[in-house]
């Protein structure tokens, strides 16, 4: 076993404890489980911890790789119709084979499952088409982002509110943790060859647009279809009552996730080979890194998701209906903000999101403030969408404020972060969310004799749309932060060289746009990177 590896498993270990700590905790005080269903979520926990480090690490020496490298290709042939027809096809492709969709699709009222697997497909194709034009035409993302969220909010006042949760819902699904690794390399890979200086916020946002196309998609199809005919799949938990039996639970479950995993990656594999033969032509050394790499990822997926649906759905459905059944309802918004704030740290493209963020910001934006941020949010959006579930609140009335803040915001925090709090939205509502927060918050609205449709649904809603918030809010505090310290370092000019080489000091100061200056009674220079070379080591030589 190499570092590496060894490195991802410490921190999934990390990440997937405070979880399942928290549920032992309260099975053994309050809420009390069946001991198969306590042995299923115990193996559910281990294959986590197993599926996340090897699909982290695959995902880092395969998926992001491929993903730049079709991202640069596409950019330097400046071919408009071979990135449009590319970026949709891509966009269609990996979003019909996305595990999540299916099981959306399931849970939409009246809507025919495969026609909205096609039409959301339809819908994030159209929007990574889009997300590349903005990168390729450096449009700002603040204002595409304010005018398509006006679109979707005049869509939702014409749906019914049965299908207003599951279209906000499904913005989060379907950026799972096979789509956003590789559509986040796809922007990065072009957005760099552009190499400009709005290059490193443009290379995020695609996540973020991505997630637009399945709200309206669901929106539009809400106002053609009946809302009171169809309903949710319930969720079903496997009857087991030795470890045997439990261990066979997985093992009949992994042949499926097999399957779904494979026809997912499928599309990915076929363009990249596509690519490789007709411009790419990488050494046969690389190929052989890539193939390894996608043998990590196959295989961190499959744990991935047979452990959290065989092992962690069930467990979130009765622990939600044992809590308000012995009078602990009002507990349920505490609670779910103490597991929202640990569980995100669970979802395998939440560590993705991190470390690229980490990277393309030379580690002026940490992963540990990343994750901090992440999960202040979803803390926040859980304790909302508990709250949704005691009183029956519409969504309406916490997602119009939300998204509201959220699209304020922009005007005031870089934009650099504005780009990574709208991807973070789509990141932080995976898996994780989806088999186990769910069904928390299905079996708790049933035992209090609530709407499932309109009141357990839209939780992926909700933990979508706070870390925009939070994730901006860090994006004020740095910027603050760092005019403090701008201020603090800041040193005088040598007033006479000023005087008397006046062109060639203007033209230096003007060359570096990281310099600010006055030439008045005082000029400073405020470029951090300057001060300590004008004591002996200077790399600018007036």
């Amino acid at each position: 076993m190499n570092n590496p590896l060894l490195s991802k498993l410490k921190e999934a270990f990390i990440s997937v404890l405070p979880i399942t700590a928290i549920v032992l905790i309260l099975n053994f005080t309050i809420a009390s489980l069946p001991l198969y269903i306590i042995a299923l979520f115990l193996v559910g926990s281990l294959l986590l911890i197993f599926g996340m480090s090897l699909f982290t690490l695959g995902a880092d020496i395969s998926m992001m790789v491929m993903g730049e490298k079709i991202g640069s290709y596409l950019t330097r042939s400046r071919k408009l119709p071979l990135i449009i027809a590319s970026t949709f096809i891509i966009g269609v492709f990996i979003t019909i084979a996305e595990p999540d969709l299916k099981v959306l699709a399931k849970q939409t009222p009246a809507v025919p499952d495969t026609l909205l697997i096609i039409a959301v497909a339809i819908g994030v194709g159209i929007f990574l088409v889009i997300s590349f034009l903005r990168i390729f035409f450096q449009i700002k993302f603040s204002y595409l982002l304010i005018g398509l969220y006006t679109i979707v909010f005049v869509l939702a006042a014409f749906t019914h509110e049965n299908f207003l949760a599951v279209a906000f819902d499904s913005g989060g699904v379907t950026t799972g943790p096979i789509t956003v690794p590789f559509i986040m390399a796809l922007g990065i890979g072009l957005a760099y060859v552009r190499g400009d200086k709005t290059a490193e916020e443009d290379s995020f946002g695609l996540v973020a647009l991505c997630s637009v196309g399945p709200i309206m998609t669901v929106l539009i199809l809400g106002t053609f279809f009946d809302s009171s005919s169809g309903n949710y799949s319930s969720v079903s938990t496997p009857e087991v009552n030795s470890l045997p039996e439990a261990l066979r639970a997985f093992a009949h479950a992994l042949p499926e996730y097999s399957r779904e995993v494979f026809l997912a990656l499928l599309p990915i594999l076929v363009f990249f080979l596509v690519f490789q033969l007709i411009a790419l032509r990488l050494a046969k050394r690389s190929l052989l890194r890539l193939g390894s790499g996608i043998v990590y990822t196959f295989l961190g997926l499959v744990l991935f998701l047979t452990g959290v649906n065989v092992g962690f759905m069930p467990v979130g459905y009765l622990l939600g209906m044992k809590l308000v059944e012995h009078s602990f309802d009002a507990f349920l918004i505490p609670l779910g903000m103490v597991i929202g704030y640990f569980i995100v740290a669970a979802e395998p493209a939440v560590h993705v999101l991190k470390e690229q963020v980490e990277n393309i910001t030379d580690g002026n934006i940490t992963g540990k403030a990343m994750g901090l941020s992440l999960s202040i949010g979803v803390a926040i959006s859980v304790g909302l969408a508990m709250l949704r579930v005691i009183t029956g609140i519409s969504i309406w009335y916490l997602i119009i404020p939300g998204y509201a803040i959220a699209l304020i915001l922009t005007f005031v925090t870089p934009s650099l972060f504005t780009s990574i709090a709208f991807d973070s939205g789509g990141v932080a509502s995976g898996p994780m969310t989806a088999t186990f927060l769910l069904p928390f918050a299905m079996g708790a609205t049933k035992a209090i004799g609530g709407n499932v449709q309109t009141d357990a649904f839209g939780i992926v809603a909700m933990v979508a749309m706070t870390p925009l918030i939070t994730i901006q809010c860090l994006g004020l505090i740095y910027r603050i932060k760092s005019r403090n310290i701008v201020k603090e370092e800041a040193i005088p000019i040598d007033q006479d060289y000023i005087i008397e080489y006046p062109e060639a000091s203007y033209e230096f100061l003007q060359s570096d746009p990281l310099v600010e200056y006055t030439l008045n009674n005082e000029t400073e220079i405020t470029n951090m990177n300057l001060l300590e070379d004008d004591y002996g080591n200077s790399t600018h030589e007036l």
